[in-house]
């Protein structure tokens, strides 16, 4: 007990090393997608040589070297990994959109690594993060929740895209829905009980109902994993100083920035894990393991590293320390030996404890006042756009210019502190420019 509380601040008079296990193999579960989608995503690069095999194994030691620092440093049960929308970002706009080799991309996101690191160092990112109003840090948690269950609603099949309408409601009675609905009855049931481990329990539920409902499928169990060889240290050196390269880095800044403050911030708040001032302890730590994973991730051959949304759903199961965080990153290193019996479980089985988990983070609303438009209408518009706009870092930005702007032009000058107004105006550039 005591090597667990001096590595991960483990404390046995309120921590359990079961609910921190079970908690990180449920952020594990529900972080796993990126194993397959993210490989698969730079698979539209494999034309310009990107070797999707090394993605896969970036992706895994990225997310092991992050989530450790997580745990070790940070001491906190967050797991981080390339994440969504810096991906899509590195691949369809950089590479295809604008045309650039993605040895120019990485060179891009090793660069960001280093202005992380440096804006971390010099606590600038803390200061940021400090400076959001409370109303707006619960907004966060609001929204996060409502795009995690947007994600697991689309994973499930309850929500599918459509031409008149964008979205509308999937076929019940297809198997990938019956599989999700299962998994959600059954976390539903348990967490009713107050069973322990319910999400973990209702994953693997889905999993094996997924398998005579043919959505389950298992092509072996042990793989040796890929070569890293073909992106590791492949940087593009001759265009670092081009107007291009500067608003490729400053764009993945935005997006890495604002999408883990908002993602540590918001479910820190809904856990408890919060002070007094509703200040997230170690904030300043917990940056350390984005900046540093997000610098690995260049150098092995991937997109950035964030804090994954999906690690709430292990938070919330009562994960507290870095032994969660710990687990979830055992769990990446044995997926480099286990891919195949990791990647069998579907998509429609971990999207139940995704929804779960935006029901359990929608709760922070009932403590925004609405009946102020100063807090309620910034509020409102982070929470709104997190989902609809498909973008965690969209909803906080926007939340904080209408902040700025509703009380500016209402003449409640004291509520805005400088960080906001600068932030505001970096923000406003930033849309007007990138």
């Amino acid at each position: 007990m005591k090597a667990l509380e001096k590595l991960f601040g483990f404390d046995p008079a309120r921590n359990s090393v079961r609910t921190e296990v079970l908690a990180g193999l449920t952020s594990f579960l529900t972080m796993a997608y990126i194993l397959a989608v993210n490989p698969s995503i730079f698979s539209a690069l494999a034309a310009q040589g990107m070797d999707t095999g090394a993605v896969f194994t970036a992706t895994c030691l990225a997310a092991v070297i992050g989530t450790l620092i997580m745990a070790v440093y940070a001491k906190k049960p967050f797991g981080l990994a390339p994440g969504m929308g810096t991906n899509a970002f590195f691949v369809f706009t950089v590479c295809l959109a604008m045309g650039y080799d993605w040895r120019f991309a990485l060179t891009a996101v090793f660069i960001e690594g280093l202005v992380l690191i440096l804006l971390t160092v010099t606590k600038v990112r803390v200061m940021i993060a400090n400076a959001i109003p409370a109303s707006l840090k619960k907004a966060f948690g609001a929204g996060i929740g409502l795009f995690i269950a947007f994600v697991g609603l689309q994973n499930a099949g309850i929500i599918i895209g459509s031409e008149t309408s964008l979205v509308t409601m999937g076929a019940i009675s297809s198997p990938q829905v019956l599989t999700a609905l299962i998994g959600l009855i059954v976390i539903a049931v348990l967490m009713a009980l107050n069973v322990k481990g319910a999400s973990l329990i209702g994953i693997a539920a889905a999993t094996l109902a997924g398998i005579p409902l043919g959505v389950t499928t298992l092509d072996g169990v042990v793989s040796a994993p890929p070569s890293v060889a073909p992106t590791f240290l492949q940087f593009q050196w001759d265009r670092i100083l081009s107007v291009d390269m500067f608003v490729v880095v400053v764009s993945f800044l935005f997006i890495d920035v604002f999408s883990t403050m908002g993602t540590l911030v918001g479910i820190s708040t809904k856990a408890g894990m919060v002070d007094k001032e509703g200040r997230v302890p170690d904030l300043g730590k917990m940056f350390v393991a984005d900046s540093v994973g997000t610098t690995a991730s260049s150098i092995l051959g991937t997109s950035s590293t964030i804090a994954f949304v999906e690690s709430a759903s292990g938070v919330l199961q009562g994960g507290k320390t870095g032994l969660t965080a710990f687990t979830t990153a055992l769990c990446f290193a044995a997926a480099l030996f286990f891919a195949p019996l990791f990647l069998a479980i579907p998509a429609a089985a971990t999207a139940p404890a995704l929804i779960i988990v935006g029901l359990m983070m929608l709760s922070s609303v009932k403590d925004i006042d609405f009946d102020d438009m100063t807090e309620g209408f910034p509020a409102f518009l982070a929470i709104i756009l997190m989902p609809l706009a498909y973008s965690i870092s969209d909803g906080i930005l926007m939340g904080i210019v209408s902040y700025v702007a509703v009380n500016a032009l209402c003449g409640r000058f004291k509520k805005i502190s400088p960080v906001m107004w600068i932030l505001a105006g970096l923000i406003i550039l930033k849309y007007i420019f990138l």
